[in-house]
């Protein structure tokens, strides 16, 4: 079966980036595919971040890719769908976060529908920054597909108030596995300059608003000392209120700062210092960083919003708090540590990593698409 895959490849970066590459892998083994990806993903007003592209730090999978889409200008639309129909794909596969996407991959998918089957994998249906045409693009979107893959009930849901008849399969997010292994936790600790004897509590990611930090920096005032929150990430415009949050608070020797963007290459070591992972989000459909942290056997602490408590099984492999709330949050972390339940945690996180393989999720798309 021939699968053309149209969305955010080398060279460029991030998250989406690398659940492409893993999932293009998996389907390279049995099927023939090839990649498509933008000349331009984003303007810069919808990136605040450092850059969208690769750079030396980064261990990034180099996908060969035909750069085609330019998401600004809409003559590439028509050009790159004419491009795709020249491969004859029986599949054109996509992914689908935020609705500025929406005209540029909805237009290619509506060229396409007649010769391909369009399936599209929705990491968001509806973007956690809302903007007032959210609803339309989506709209127009989703309507040029024949099936969609969702990985929370949350994206599922926000999938059937567009499209009630809609048809699709539910697969939780693969493990990503291009990290590499753990290291040893205190040679971890030692390269970010983490006192010994620490209590660490892990922040991971792009910091967002929706994402909680100030939740979590609040908490760290009903931590005592024997507790050391990490927060490693790329900020979505400026870090300055979460500074003066920490100056505040007075919390600033309980935490370590590194805020940038975090390469492949460093990943490990986070991980691997770390106890346990947290994710106060206020919002959310589902994280990649479950996966990345499962990879690394650490489990997790996250509020019960959107889709997270699918992956995070309470009691099982992570605890999941009511509420986004910075005093429940600083309860689960004491609770997690007073009942040592990291070991019992690891054990069901290291069963459950059978089940998440890229290949699975590769299967079940091309035995979805013979149902459409």
């Amino acid at each position: 079966m021939k699968l053309a895959y149209l969305s955010t490849f080398y060279p460029f970066r991030g998250g989406i980036a690398q659940f492409n590459a893993s999932l293009y892998r998996a389907f390279e083994k049995e099927q023939s595919i090839k990649a498509f990806t933008f000349t331009r993903q984003y303007p810069d007003f919808l990136f605040p971040g450092e850059t969208q592209m690769v750079t030396e730090k980064d261990n990034a999978d180099k996908i060969l890719t035909e750069r085609i889409l330019d998401t600004m200008n809409p003559l590439s639309y028509y050009s790159s769908a004419n491009k795709i129909r020249q491969f004859s794909p029986d599949i054109l596969l996509m992914k689908y976060w935020m609705s500025y996407m929406a005209p540029s991959l909805g237009t290619v998918a509506k060229k396409l529908k007649k010769q391909s089957k369009v399936i599209t994998i929705l990491d968001n249906v509806i973007p956690h920054e809302k903007r007032f045409f959210d609803e339309a693009f989506t709209k127009y979107f989703l309507k040029q597909n024949h099936g969609f893959v969702v990985m929370s009930d949350s994206v599922k849901n926000d999938l059937l108030k567009f499209i009630p008849d809609a048809k699709y399969i539910s697969h939780q997010h693969p493990l990503y596995d291009h990290f590499g292994k753990r290291v040893d936790a205190a040679e971890a600790k030692k390269k970010l300059d983490i006192p010994e004897g620490k209590k660490v509590i892990l922040f991971f990611g792009f910091i967002r608003d929706y994402k909680g930090l100030d939740l979590l920096i609040d908490a760290m005032t009903k931590l005592n000392d024997e507790y050391a929150l990490v927060i490693a990430g790329e900020v979505y415009g400026s870090f300055d209120k979460y500074n003066q949050q920490i100056e505040k608070l007075g919390v600033k020797n309980k935490i370590s700062l590194h805020i940038r963007y975090i390469s492949d290459d460093e990943v490990p070591l986070f991980f691997s210092s770390a106890d346990v992972c947290v994710l106060p989000y206020k919002s959310a459909t589902q994280s990649g960083i479950t996966s990345i942290s499962y990879h690394f056997d650490l489990p997790l602490i996250a509020t019960d919003t959107g889709g997270l408590k699918e992956s995070i099984l309470h009691n099982q492999t992570g605890l999941i708090v009511d509420s986004p709330d910075a005093t429940l949050l600083a309860k689960a972390v004491e609770n997690y540590f007073s009942r040592n339940l990291k070991p019992k945690f690891q054990e069901e996180i290291r069963l459950l990593k059978t089940k998440l393989s890229w290949s699975n999720l590769a299967s079940a798309i091309i035995d979805f698409s013979k149902s459409l």
